[in-house]
């Protein structure tokens, strides 16, 4: 092995802008509704409908969009306090590369 030269070393990335709070909290809060959109689909996946309430074809099909939206709005209701850590997460990274 060689010794390292400048010419052989790769760039080194330019510095990143650090992200505005607004777009953090957002980021923070999209992060939330997938999680809460994930466990709603799992606590619905355990529900017996029974025939009576069983929407057949059609229920099954849509049954992860409604588990996606409700997570989504449970989170935009204030969630369950993943999006304030994930945003302090987030600040906490993003002053350490400053």
């Amino acid at each position: 092995m060689g010794n390292i030269t400048p010419s052989t070393m790769p760039p080194i990335p330019p510095k990143v802008a650090p992200a505005k709070p607004d777009k953090i909290e957002e980021t923070a809060q999209e992060f939330e509704g997938v999680m809460l959109g994930q466990f709603t689909k799992l606590m619905l996946e355990t529900v017996d409908r029974g025939e009576e309430f069983s929407g057949g074809s059609g229920e099954e099909m849509f049954r992860g969009v409604l588990a996606e939206t409700i997570g989504q709005e449970m989170a935009k209701s204030g969630g369950i306090g993943i999006s304030q850590a994930v945003r302090d997460q987030m600040i906490k990274m993003q002053e350490g590369s400053k």
